[in-house]
């Protein structure tokens, strides 16, 4: 297992499953007519959400639609909160909080900017033993807005990532909304532990860990907004919940020979110990190495540079038959669903 790969985007080539965004796109279709909508979805190869065949989608995509998105609509929030956020928005969130001179001066004025925005929630900054959360307040009776509620907290550790220089520390994410059947996607996004039916959406950072800022240069800020959302809605965060941890371990390495005693061993547990911890994740090793194998797949899928059998044989499976039953069962589509040309802006 000397073979070694070099990373990607974080976290390593993960997907998510569609329902995680439905939120949105369902908030799009409330400030798009249905023609623009359909571009929107094209263009960010998310047409899948129209013709129901491909499950999941990939940063690249979820990016795409976004930074499109944002643009078609006038909103940089692309109707997820009752007002439109006008463009620039964000670019003066950036030059606001790139002006603190701590990170917890920095996540007050983050809740100070939202709060002159905002009608739907109130956000509060509350400290207590040596915690600092970050709270969504609603302000009236509504439906929660699962992927807002997702995007803004996200925003916020973004922000401070930025300004530290490195991912910060989470210690605890929760959500108002109830446990949904796609979970597990949470752990892809955050890193800390995630829960739900909380009495109120929250982020939380260790009080000492809320260093002064690393303030960022105005080619540091181009970049960030240039690449929004890629540098803040997936994690980076290398000491991350101990499935990403796994992944990380199977993508850098040859993961094809790779068995659950190699993993333990650079986890520097025992194997029963790491089955134990996957297990409290709600996860196994074999899983996590079927999620590798799958978002391999739709990458090489997607770029189209390799045929469907071609695909089967680099992700070890004897016959494209056998790869076809397993790519169904992983995504609930066919391989050849994530295949489709899509459009260039």
């Amino acid at each position: 297992m000397s073979q070694t790969r070099e990373l990607s985007d974080p976290p390593y080539l993960a997907t998510v499953s569609t329902p995680l965004i439905e939120d949105w796109i369902d908030a799009l279709r409330k400030c798009c007519s249905e023609d623009q909508l359909s571009s929107v979805l094209r263009r960010s190869g998310m047409d899948v959400f129209e013709n129901q065949t491909a499950h999941r989608v990939s940063l690249d995509q979820i990016v795409r639609l976004y930074q499109i998105a944002a643009i078609e609509t006038g909103d940089e929030m692309m109707g997820l909160w009752s007002r439109p956020i006008r463009a620039r928005a964000l670019q003066h969130l950036l030059t606001t909080v790139r002006e603190a001179t701590t990170l917890s001066s920095a996540l007050y004025r983050f809740s100070t900017f939202w709060n002159l925005l905002l009608d739907d929630y109130r956000l509060v900054v509350a400290s207590k033993d040596n915690m600092v959360t970050l709270q969504l307040i609603p302000q009236e009776d509504q439906e929660y807005q699962r992927f807002g509620h997702m995007l803004l907290l996200k925003l916020a550790h973004g922000l401070l990532s930025w300004l530290a220089g490195y991912e910060l520390r989470v210690l605890d994410v929760q959500f108002a909304f109830d446990r949904p059947e796609f979970a597990e996607d949470y752990s892809v996004i955050f890193p800390a532990p995630v829960g739900f039916a909380a009495p109120m959406t929250s982020i939380s950072f260790q009080t000492t860990k809320l260093d002064p800022t690393n303030k960022p240069g105005a080619a540091e800020l181009k970049r960030f907004l240039d690449r929004a959302p890629r540098d803040w809605i997936f994690t980076r965060f290398r000491e991350h919940t101990q499935s990403l941890r796994v992944r990380e371990f199977l993508y850098r390495m040859n993961w094809e020979e790779c068995h659950l005693r190699d993993a333990a061993q650079a986890m520097k547990v025992t194997p029963r110990t790491l089955i134990r911890r996957l297990d409290a994740e709600g996860t196994s090793f074999q899983a996590i190495k079927d999620g590798l194998r799958r978002d391999l797949a739709i990458r090489d899928l997607q770029a189209g540079s390799k045929s469907i059998e071609e695909v089967s044989q680099d992700i070890g499976f004897s016959s494209a038959a056998n790869f076809h039953r397993a790519f169904r069962r992983w995504t609930g589509a066919t391989p050849s669903s994530y295949r489709k040309p899509r459009l260039q802006i």
